[in-house]
C-alpha cells in the first residue's frame, strides 16, 4: 500500500524529479511490469507520455509560463516573460475541482505531483495543508523538495520523507560521458556529486577551459594579482556569465572553510593539497565576511556595472583573506 502523500528530498540535481514522474507512471500504469514499472504500451502509458493523464496534475511554478511543461521553450511570435518561481494558491485551488471527479478509472489511482515544493508560498501551502489533512480516496501526492527547510513543519509531518540519495559516483560519471560530457569526474565533482547539475554547466566554460584557469587562480592565494587576474576572467569569456565566475568562486571558498574547519572539501577533490596548503594561512572570519560578500555580488550580478573592476575588486578582498608567514 502506498501512503497518501511522499516528499522526496535530497540534493538539487540527482533526479529526484524524474523519479517522481516515473513513480507516477508507473502508478497510473494498468499493467506494470513484474519490477513494478510502467509497461509503456497500454492507453494509460499513452496518455501519460503524451502529458494527457486524466488523473494526473503536475504542479509547479511553470504553469504561469506560455510552455506547457518544465523545459519546454516558449512557442515563437509570443513575447517571452519571467518564469514564475511560486507555486499560487490558485494552483492548489485549481486542484479542488480535479479531485471532486471520480478517477477515470473506477479501481485506478490519481496522482499529483508538486515541483518544486519549496516554491509553494504560505497561502498555497495552507491551502495544500487542507487536501493533506483530508485526503480524498485513492489519490496520492507527490512532493519534491532540495530545500526541504522552507516547507511548513505540518506538511512535513503529513507526508512519509524519503532521502534520495546521491548516485554512486563511478555509476554517475560513466552516465555522464554518455552524454559527451568532457572531464566527466571533475565535472561531477565540482558539481558536489549531482549529475544533472554537472550537465547544466556552462559548455563554454568546460571546452575552454575556464573553469580549470580561474581554480588555477584562486590556488594561487596571496599572490594572485586581481589587476592581471580580471582581465584573464573576460579573455577567458567568463564575464559573459558573471554569476557563473561568482559561483565557481564561492564553491573555492566553500572548500576552503569546509577544509579549515572539517578537513574535508566537497568541490575540488582534485585540489586537496592546494586547499590545504591555503588553509593554514586563511584567515577564518575574513572568509567567512568574505563569502558574504560573494553572496551580495551575485545578486547583482546582471546589474549593468562595469564587470573587470567588479572581479579586481573581489579578487583584491579575496588576497587580503591570507597571511604571509
Amino acid at each position: 500500500q502506498m501512503p497518501h502523500a511522499l516528499l522526496l528530498r535530497g540534493r538539487a540535481g540527482i533526479g529526484k524529479f524524474e523519479f517522481a514522474q516515473h513513480l507516477a507512471h508507473s502508478l497510473l500504469c494498468s499493467h506494470p511490469n513484474t519490477n513494478g514499472l510502467a509497461c509503456l504500451q497500454c492507453p494509460n502509458c499513452i496518455w501519460f507520455a503524451e502529458g494527457a493523464h486524466p488523473d494526473f496534475r503536475l504542479i509547479s511554478p511553470e504553469q504561469d509560463s506560455d510552455a506547457a511543461s518544465i523545459g519546454e521553450e516558449a512557442p515563437s511570435g509570443k513575447k517571452t516573460t519571467k518564469k514564475s518561481t511560486i507555486i499560487k494558491i490558485e494552483h492548489i485551488r485549481e486542484l479542488n475541482s480535479f479531485l471532486a471527479l471520480s478517477n477515470h478509472h473506477h479501481q485506478g489511482m490519481r496522482v499529483v505531483l508538486l515541483y518544486p515544493a519549496e516554491a509553494l508560498n504560505l497561502a498555497s501551502a495552507n491551502a495544500l495543508l487542507k487536501m493533506l489533512e483530508e485526503p480524498p480516496q485513492n489519490t496520492i501526492f507527490v512532493l519534491v523538495t532540495h530545500q526541504a527547510q522552507r516547507l511548513l513543519p505540518t506538511i512535513m509531518s503529513r507526508c512519509q520523507v524519503i532521502d534520495m540519495p546521491i548516485p554512486d559516483e563511478n555509476i554517475a560519471s560513466d552516465w555522464l560521458i554518455a552524454q559527451g560530457v568532457k572531464d566527466a569526474a571533475m565535472q561531477l565533482s565540482y558539481a558536489g556529486g549531482s549529475p544533472l547539475l554537472a550537465l547544466q554547466q556552462p559548455t563554454e566554460a568546460v571546452d575552454n577551459g575556464s573553469w580549470l584557469g580561474l581554480v588555477k587562480i584562486l590556488a594561487t592565494g596571496s599572490n594572485l594579482n586581481p589587476f592581471v587576474s580580471a582581465p584573464i576572467f573576460l579573455t577567458a569569456g567568463l564575464v559573459a556569465n558573471m554569476d557563473f565566475a561568482l559561483i565557481a568562486m564561492q564553491k573555492w571558498c566553500c572548500d576552503l572553510l569546509s577544509y579549515k574547519l572539517a578537513n574535508q572539501i566537497r568541490y575540488h577533490t582534485q585540489h586537496t593539497k592546494t586547499l590545504q596548503e591555503l588553509s593554514k594561512s586563511v584567515n577564518l572570519n575574513l572568509l567567512l565576511d568574505f563569502n558574504t560578500k560573494l553572496a551580495d555580488a551575485r545578486r547583482m550580478a546582471n546589474h549593468p556595472l562595469n564587470n573587470e573592476l567588479q572581479l579586481e575588486n573581489i579578487l583584491l578582498k579575496y588576497t587580503q583573506l591570507f597571511t604571509n608567514k
